[in-house]
């Protein structure tokens, strides 16, 4: 299929002379050139489709009509199945909404102004193609580069019908136009730097929607193209690997390891697609593929992809558009925030879809439910008498059903965490790990305490010839556009994890650090999918047996320390309100959102503010999921399985 070269490509200096690359340059050419904006800033997506589209994306909206819910009904089964239903409350539907990744955005520019443009490139796909970003296309003069990489030259709001927005997220359009390779069979680059079909399909007047099905007798109303790139975890990795910039002449950061040692490796910020890659779950014959777990088949008999009959449908033919992982937190925040505004003057009204958070919410927790199982046994007990103490010993153990580590994605202020208690037998608490105050968000971390996490920093940033990941006043901080190297990754592998590769003989890119997965085998270079956590607790005199020990498992999007963190950036360096940084963008001022708070203050608002708070109601602080249970008692040391075990996991 002939590509049009020249939408994806701009002016670029190399050693500082200005050349224009032509429709006739090869990829593997201009793939090497160093990349400069027109005004001289660095262009951070210089790689894959750019933007100036000759056929612009569609809106989520026109896919709608025949792809959406076939009521308003909360109960409308439809709302299970279809595509745009399943898709409308996801995290990827409202990726340019949250407001978590807004405050994060401030911060990345302060960090490295101008870098906004990497972000949205995969936060805002219709916004970005559009021109509405840093870059208008080929040919065209490139926008201010601060307003555009902070987000504000976007059409339309927070609370702005898909049909004229450009905060619709990952669209229909964007994904069913992706293809496996760029002009000259160019590789997909990752980091979100997909190849956009932009071609006329067949004469029909736009590109072909591009997908897992094919029509043999009856076709859909639009041109269509089989894909087996949308069959494949490869199509979920372009977005889910998340490196560094490249920036034209090299990675913005590369990774250091805990002497300092420069790897010249680009820093991997995640590695969700890799550690996918490098785990059992890859094997092409016995394996799962992203699409599996995160777009799941639907079992219902009346399951229909469209409204039109005749078309595919049925149990297991219709992929659920449900996108989750395990954020249930900021699918309710903007439910709340942004699904009715019709209460506030010169709003959009909303846009709905209260149903389909909910179900993004549901869909979510049942993930959790199934990525992995706990296992409490009792190793040791010496009773307590009446004025002596005792001593209990256990172990619990922590097994990985994902496809990736647990937790995967991004990192900063996400985490896991074993939460252990021992009760005796009037139901007092006599110890316990990892204790949390839902009223603070104040996780306890003892000297015993488990908690899965990958922290990310910046080397010798404090002069401590290490990997610093807390400020001056030893605050955690959390840069990922400077981050360099990593200080903690214990969380825990995937069945068959083998972090080396022939690509990585070291496995740098994904390996555990500050923590020990031993092999499967010696010398099989593959980790164990689990954890083995050793506790010991004092058990009180006169505490009465028996001592029912009870693990859970948490999972959290957002930490306090990561969202104090976000909001102090916007205090301590004078960030303005978003009203007031986006004055001179389209729509301004917002009537929703932030509006004239900073991004930093209104997430911290959304977090610890009451829910009846008349001026920005709350949404809990982040609250955690359990992800597994278990219970173990003294008197015969029997396991008694959770829920989840009992199901047969």
């Amino acid at each position: 299929m002939m590509m049009r070269v020249c939408r994806w490509l701009s002016i670029l200096l190399l050693a500082g002379a200005a050349a224009l690359v032509t429709r006739d340059a090869a990829a593997g050419d201009w793939l090497r050139v160093a990349q400069r904006l027109a005004g001289g800033g660095v262009d951070f997506t210089p790689h894959g489709t750019q933007p100036g589209l000759a056929y612009p994306l569609y809106s989520p909206d026109d896919c709608a009509a025949c792809h959406g819910v076939a009521s308003t009904s909360p109960t409308d089964p439809t709302l299970r199945y279809r595509p745009h239903a399943a898709w409308a409350g996801s995290m990827m539907a409202n990726a340019m909404r949250d407001p978590l990744f807004m405050a994060a955005l401030d911060v990345a520019n302060h960090d490295v102004p101008g870098v906004g443009d990497f972000c949205l490139r995969c936060h805002t796909s219709n916004g970005w193609y559009a021109g509405h970003v840093v870059k208008q296309g080929f040919g065209l003069p490139d926008n201010d580069a601060a307003l555009g990489a902070a987000a504000c030259l976007l059409e339309g709001s927070y609370d702005t019908p898909d049909a004229y927005s450009d905060y619709s997220g990952l669209t229909c359009h964007f994904c069913h136009r992706n293809l496996a390779q760029g002009p000259g069979g160019a590789a997909m680059p990752g980091n979100g730097a997909a190849w956009l079909d932009d071609s006329d399909c067949n004469g029909a007047g736009e590109p072909c929607r591009r997908g897992p099905y094919t029509y043999a007798a009856l076709q859909p109303p639009h041109a269509w193209a089989y894909s087996p790139l949308h069959t494949q975890s490869a199509m979920c990795g372009q977005c889910h690997d998340v490196t560094s910039p490249d920036t034209g002449s090299g990675p913005l950061k590369t990774l250091r390891l805990a002497d300092g040692t420069d790897t010249g490796v680009p820093f991997p910020i995640e590695r969700t697609y890799s550690e996918w890659q490098r785990s059992a779950f890859a094997d092409a014959a016995n394996g799962q593929t992203c699409q599996d777990c995160h777009m799941p088949m639907s079992d219902d008999p009346a399951a229909t992809a469209c409204s039109s009959p005749g078309f595919h449908s049925g149990p297991g033919v219709v992929a659920v558009h449900s996108f989750v992982g395990g954020n249930t937190w900021i699918p309710g925040v903007l439910k709340g925030e942004y699904s009715d505004t019709s209460g506030v003057a010169g709003s959009w009204g909303g846009i709905g879809r209260e149903a389909s958070f909910d179900q993004t919410i549901e869909w979510a927790r049942q993930l959790l439910q199934q990525a992995a199982t706990l296992q409490a046994t009792i190793t040791q007990l010496s009773e307590p008498g009446a004025s002596t103490a005792g001593n209990i010993e256990l172990q619990v153990k922590v097994t990985n059903h994902s496809g990736h580590k647990l937790p995967s994605g991004y990192s900063e202020g996400r985490r896991a965490w074993l939460n252990v208690r021992v009760y005796d037998r009037n139901g007092t608490l006599v110890g316990e790990s990892a204790a949390y105050d839902p009223a603070t968000a104040l996780l306890t971390r003892d000297a015993q305490a488990r908690v899965y996490e990958v922290l990310q920093g910046i080397w010798n940033h404090r002069g401590t010839g290490a990997c610093d990941t807390t400020d001056a006043a030893s605050r955690p901080m959390f840069h990922f556009a400077l981050g360099d190297c990593i200080a903690k990754d214990n969380r825990i592998p995937p069945l068959g994890f083998r972090p080396a590769t022939v690509a990585d003989p070291q496995g740098y890119e994904v390996r555990p650090v500050g923590a020990t997965y031993p092999e499967t085998a010696p010398g099989s270079g593959i980790l164990v999918n689990h954890d083995l956590v050793p506790y010991q607790f004092s058990l009180p005199a006169g505490a009465p047996g028996p001592f029912t020990v009870q693990a859970r498992l948490y999972y959290q999007t957002a930490s306090r320390e990561y969202v104090e963190f976000l909001r102090r950036e916007a205090q301590d360096h004078a960030f303005q309100g978003e009203n007031q940084l986006c004055a001179a963008g389209p729509g301004r001022p917002y009537v929703v959102g932030p509006k004239d708070r900073t991004r930093g203050e209104y997430l911290y608002q959304l977090w610890n503010n009451a829910a009846n708070d008349p001026q920005q109601p709350g949404y809990g602080k982040s609250p955690p999921e359990v992800i597994a249970f278990d219970n173990a008692i003294s008197n015969d040391d029997r396991i008694f399985r959770s829920g989840f075990e009992a199901a047969g996991r």
